[in-house]
């Protein structure tokens, strides 16, 4: 990228990057209902069949129009609640009740749903080419979920997800006595990483204390997949704390979130009684740093003029952002197309 202005995907408002964002929490939808979402400026219906599984469709019937999260599920299909034309888990319709057989051909679009971190996660692309954002450190390992807070912010979620690894707001914004350095580590085509490097200093007895409970640098671990979800590593060598931040973009130009937090399971009588005080804890951590961070996203106008040495991290973001590829999706129009 030759220069910041020249920017055609971060913190624009009519450009969706492909990848999977977050639409609600799995416990929100039962067995059998139905919801309307508004994803990314496409109304969708979301429904759960009795399969216990979650898909999503274009909103509307074919037929007339009318909104299919009004219909009612059957078995792994949805049938519309004007005039009950059916259609099944691949968006075939499959049966008119005034007709033997249907008699014409007409579908409505299916689009890629996950489950994870007890979420429900919708991919804005045709197939899905990479899973859901994932913790490199608990890959593989069966995981413990929670919720921190549900929120809207005033920024595009591009913004909000620089400030993690705005380095030197740590000590202008959050007081943190380490000079916050990151090494940048490329995971994939899709996900990049920020590792700080800095040890915690020695000068005062408090410090040289906590200090010892790192071999070496103080941990804090950034991992962003296609700019949209980012998970965030912090604490000791014998305890790591994960947070998730899951965000889509509206129309408006606003970031709405969700805070997962997440833990290993742990068997027994000894999960039963730590994960819940691992999982509050590490929603302490999150709610700290959030606080201090939330009167800038109410008031903010991004304009990255000026960057200096120290904004590194944040410029390589921007630089992997802007190689992801964009869809045509609600208020998104493709930019790019690598």
């Amino acid at each position: 990228m030759s220069a910041l202005s020249d920017v055609k995907i971060f913190g624009q408002r009519d450009t969706v990057v492909e990848g999977w964002y977050w639409a609600f929490k799995s416990r929100d939808l039962k067995k059998g209902e139905t919801r309307p979402l508004n994803f990314l400026g496409k109304e969708l219906a979301v429904y759960r069949g009795q399969d216990s599984k979650v898909y999503a469709v274009d909103a509307y019937c074919p037929h007339m129009g009318a909104h299919l999260a009004e219909g009612k599920v059957e078995g792994k299909g949805l049938r519309c609640f004007f005039h009950h034309w059916k259609f099944d888990e691949s968006g075939e319709l499959v049966d008119i009740p005034c007709r033997k057989t249907p008699g014409i051909s007409v579908s409505i679009k299916h689009y890629a749903v996950e489950e994870k971190y007890q979420t429900i996660w919708i991919y804005t692309g045709d197939t899905p080419r990479y899973g859901v954002h994932s913790i490199e450190e608990l890959d593989g390992i069966e995981l413990d979920s929670s919720f921190g807070n549900q929120f809207v912010k005033e920024c595009h979620p591009n913004i909000m997800m620089i400030n993690a690894i705005d380095a030197h707001h740590f000590a202008s914004v959050h007081d943190l006595p380490v000079d916050v350095k990151f090494e940048t580590r490329k995971i994939s085509e899709h996900t990049i990483q920020f590792n700080n490097i800095t040890k915690i200093p020695v000068e005062k007895w408090y410090l040289r204390f906590i200090g010892r409970f790192y071999a070496n640098a103080l941990t804090y671990s950034m991992s962003y997949t296609a700019g949209s979800t980012g998970s965030v590593t912090v604490g000791p060598d014998f305890l790591h704390c994960h947070i998730i931040f899951a965000l889509r973009p509206t129309g408006e130009g606003r970031a709405e979130g969700l805070t997962i937090l997440v833990t290993k399971k742990r068997k027994g009588l000894k999960g039963l009684l730590l994960n819940p005080i691992i999982l509050f804890a590490t929603k302490c951590v999150g709610n700290y740093f959030a606080k201090g961070d939330t009167e800038v996203f109410k008031s903010i106008r991004f304009n990255f003029s000026n960057p200096i040495k120290e904004d590194e991290a944040v410029i390589k973001f921007i630089q992997h952002l802007e190689k992801q590829n964009c869809v045509e999706w609600g208020f998104g129009k493709v930019r790019v197309n690598h």
